[in-house]
């Protein structure tokens, strides 16, 4: 056997492989041999006949397909071994010669792993900022939970500043209705900043079933640029007016809230909150800064086609499973968007290059450094999906099978490479 290597870009890699006629030779008797057992021919059981029954029974085309099949299988095993070629699928086969007698040739096709050169991690540095919570967040998350425990009550005299308004507005530039500008009762807090500064204050004095016309000029800066710096008319009509009464912020609201002593003793439950809030975020942030300075300092052969395309699969699929937990249709956000799912896929091919990247480092530092995931680890995370899976037994079983566990084990490998990175380029000092 005979094969040259021909490398095309995105590290595709060619392999014509000729396989002499006199080497044929096994490959068509064992072709034969399989083809002799599955054979019927009268006056002889199954398996039985002489082979050049079979042979003509068959034909010897039929016969050296069959034998091309096998050759293919068995020489295309021995040369990804031989050359130690990780690659991403199956090779693609195409027969280049196949005739009674003579050498056969075939092409092999198929995308490599792209193979990385991880930079020094002394080129990186990130260093780790304190955690800090100010008192105005506490405050902040005091006054959520107070409107959380707000009261209302129905009321038929002039709006305050305060109150919750039901309102039916509209919306027109230039005398023509805007797109999308057209809301019926719509709950809005007097006071509170809403499209344009200026609304809450020209419902001042309104009572329910009274309307209103009056201009805001838009902000500059406001995202729509239809609307930008643009001088819109309103029509506001108050269909339900309610007062809001506030709990006073004390030690008793404390106590209404649970197991807390006093406000004091709150504060300092929403300050630890915050506290733990903010740790993951700034763990989060220095994750993301170091896996993309190792992205943009590492080396990496090209990436094929096969990869970006899974990885783009993957990445549609997570936004469409997002949109729709909103319970949202995927077809209406593209719609809203104007967008197709092809024009996505272009948008995020620098995504998905980001994302292989990461994946191929942190690959080739578990296989550098010969992290294991043992079976106890695995049974341990399952009992902690258990927790979380406990009135979902459908999903808790999936992850009990063999492609469940294996994925579990792909997850806690990428956890010990990701600590692993951290202890030595994240200072913490």
């Amino acid at each position: 056997m005979n094969y040259i290597f021909k490398k095309q870009p995105k590290n595709v890699i060619e392999i014509e492989v000729t396989i002499s006629a006199e080497e044929m030779k096994d490959f068509y008797q064992q072709a034969l041999n399989e083809i002799a057992k599955e054979t019927t021919i009268a006056g002889f059981r199954p398996g039985k006949a002489p082979f050049d029954l079979v042979e003509k029974e068959v034909g010897k085309i039929k016969i050296l397909e069959k034998a091309a099949e096998i050759a293919v299988s068995k020489k295309s095993s021995e040369i990804l071994n031989q050359e130690k070629l990780e690659i991403i699928e199956s090779p693609k086969v195409e027969i280049l010669k196949l005739a009674p007698e003579n050498p056969f040739g075939f092409k092999l096709t198929a995308s490599l792993w792209p193979r990385v050169k991880i930079c020094d991690f002394k080129e990186i540095k990130i260093q780790a900022r304190p955690i800090q919570v100010e008192e105005k967040e506490v405050d902040k998350l005091l006054k959520e939970l107070q409107q959380m425990r707000r009261k209302e009550a129905l009321v038929l005299r002039p709006a305050m500043k305060g109150d919750r308004a039901e309102v039916d507005l509209e919306m027109f530039l230039d005398k023509v209705l805007i797109e999308g500008g057209q809301v019926k009762n719509l709950s809005l807090v007097l006071g509170e900043d809403f499209y344009v500064p200026g609304l809450s204050e020209n419902l001042y004095g309104l009572k329910p079933g009274e309307s209103k016309e009056f201009n805001l000029r838009y902000p500059e800066t406001h995202y729509d640029k239809r609307l930008a710096g643009r001088e819109i008319t309103f029509k506001v009509k108050i269909n339900n007016l309610y007062q809001i009464d506030l709990p006073e912020i004390n030690d008793e609201f404390a106590k209404s809230l649970g197991n807390f002593k006093n406000l004091s003793e709150l504060r300092a439950h929403l300050r630890k909150n915050l506290e733990e809030e903010a740790h993951l975020k700034e763990n989060e942030r220095q994750e993301i800064e170091m896996l993309q300075q190792l992205v943009t300092k590492s080396e990496f052969e090209e990436i094929p086609e096969i990869l970006i395309e899974n990885e783009l699969d993957k990445i549609i699929a997570e936004l469409k499973g997002a949109i729709e937990q909103q319970n949202l249709k995927f077809e209406d956000y593209l719609s809203q968007i104007k967008k197709s799912v092809e024009d996505l896929r272009k948008e995020f091919v620098s995504k998905a290059e980001e994302r292989i990247k990461i994946s191929l480092i942190i690959h080739e530092i578990g296989h550098r450094e010969n992290f294991q995931i043992s079976p106890e680890e695995i049974d341990r995370e399952i009992e902690q999906y258990a927790i979380l899976y406990k009135d979902e037994p459908e999903a808790l079983e999936k992850l009990k099978s063999e492609a469940g566990r294996n994925y579990i084990k792909n997850v806690l490998l990428n956890r010990k490479v990701i600590e692993y990175l951290r202890s030595r380029i994240i200072n913490t000092k």
